[in-house]
């Protein structure tokens, strides 16, 4: 091994062991490089119209694709894995649900501020490093830089699947100009399952690893604006916000353990929330149960519109 290689080892080593202290389960690490793999993908997937009203990800492609143009100089690609399982969210048929993402406070904001410590940290131990942290905020192909990492497979649900947390975890990213030894892409497991397209409500999931982005309950209670489409109004059972069902009916999913995050603990009010409470919110108690969540993101209106879908649909 050269003395480079060594050096690249021994900060990896490091990094693994500092990320883990600041509450990151796994970290993968690729090489800054074009992703080739990626691109005529992508390119299909947004022909086919399945952004929907996203029309933020048809913006900057080159900077999705390519690191070293979102950051110059940008030698390595460090993918960190971060649970939120949530199992104690509301259970009852009787309210509506929140994806166990968005349960507690936003994560952009909670792992910015850990990415931005590690980066500090590598700093203070490397001496000068230039890069910078993204958490689902800048046009960073992150699932597969992830997979490309090791840290899983792109599973037939198009999420990040791993053998040990399954799914329910967020993904972020440093980009640096430092090398560090890379880690080798692993398989697929997924095998001839197909529970997550069987259970997708509104037909998604059109093919293994392929979701029509405009049809999938997080897009219509979360990024659609204006009236969600019948028949979707009706098809999204008890969501208000997000979906869960594609990633609850994964067998990868049966021994997720629960986050250690105090910051991803449902808010207290939300746990206690009933029926009736929901039908008659209020925008000032919006704000109070919502005012660090990412649930702030669909507006008052927003979720407003998404209860009386649910409501609708229940009743």
């Amino acid at each position: 091994m050269s003395r480079a290689d060594h050096v690249a080892s021994t900060r990896k080593q490091w990094l693994v062991r500092e990320a883990q202290s600041l509450g990151f389960a796994q970290v993968g690490v690729s090489r800054a490089a074009f992703l080739d793999e990626e691109a005529d993908r992508l390119e299909t997937w947004l022909k086919r119209g399945f952004a929907g009203e996203m029309a933020y990800l048809e913006r900057n492609i080159d900077l999705r694709l390519d690191p070293r143009k979102l950051v110059p100089g940008a030698k390595t690609v460090v993918s960190l894995l971060f649970n939120y399982h949530n199992p104690d969210r509301p259970e009852s048929s009787d309210v509506p649900r929140i994806a166990s993402y968005a349960l507690g406070e936003d994560y952009h904001f909670v792992l910015k501020r850990k990415l931005k410590d590690l980066m500090q940290a590598m700093q203070q131990e490397w001496g000068a490093v230039e890069g910078r942290v993204f958490v689902d905020s800048a046009p960073v192909h992150e699932r597969a830089w992830a997979a490309k990492s090791g840290l899983g497979w792109v599973g037939k649900n198009s999420l990040l699947l791993n053998q040990s947390m399954g799914s329910y975890f967020f993904i972020a990213e440093l980009i640096i100009d430092v090398e560090l030894e890379p880690d080798a892409p692993t398989t697929d497991h997924c095998g001839t399952c197909t529970r997550c397209l069987d259970a997708c409500p509104t037909g998604a999931i059109i093919q293994p690893e392929v979701v029509d982005g405009s049809k999938c309950i997080s897009y219509y209670t979360i990024e659609l604006r204006g009236a969600i489409p019948e028949p979707a109004a009706k098809q999204l059972g008890d969501w208000m916000f997000g979906c869960d069902i594609c990633q609850e009916v994964c067998p990868w999913n049966r021994h997720a353990t629960k986050h250690n995050e105090p910051a991803f603990e449902p808010h207290d009010a939300l746990l206690d929330m009933k029926r009736s409470d929901w039908l008659d919110l209020t925008e000032e108690v919006f704000k109070e149960v919502f005012k660090k969540s990412p649930v702030k993101r669909t507006g008052y209106e927003g979720l407003l519109r998404n209860i009386q879908a649910w409501n609708s649909g229940s009743a």
